[in-house]
């Protein structure tokens, strides 16, 4: 057994017991917080099915199989269609697209528009796929 010398001071600190308590508050932190999330309970007022005006109207862009742009159904050029929406999202910052390929165009097309959508930095995005032939 080896004894420390009374003059030499001590080399390194012990922090185990500052990171016991580290992670006990941690705990009691995480604990309190959920338990005042959960609240009242509240019975919910129902929205009514009407379509409401303020909702943003969804822009479709199709690409047919000769590798045609269409914005709405009126055909467009990659940089026409660029003008449009950020036409369309000084009007409305946050509004679905909808894109639409055709089977047989070329996967550059749609990734032509996909990444113009994403350097407009417009994030509610679908791709529209049709039903399985599966029988």
């Amino acid at each position: 057994m080896q004894v420390q010398d009374e003059d030499k001071p001590y080399d390194d600190i012990n922090i185990t017991p500052m990171l016991d308590l580290a992670y006990v508050l941690l705990v009691i932190f995480i604990i309190m917080t959920t338990a005042a999330v959960q609240g009242i309970k509240i019975d919910l007022p129902k929205a009514s099915s009407t379509v409401s005006l303020s909702k943003p109207k969804t822009k479709a862009i199709t690409i047919n199989n000769a590798g045609d742009i269409f914005l709405d159904a009126y055909p467009v050029t990659l940089p026409d269609l660029e003008n449009r929406l950020r036409t369309a999202k000084a009007v409305e910052p946050d509004f679905p697209v909808v894109v639409r390929g055709d089977a047989t165009v070329q996967y550059q097309k749609v990734m032509d528009v996909l990444d113009l959508l994403r350097r407009l930095d417009l994030n509610k995005v679908g791709l529209v796929t049709g039903k399985s032939q599966a029988g």
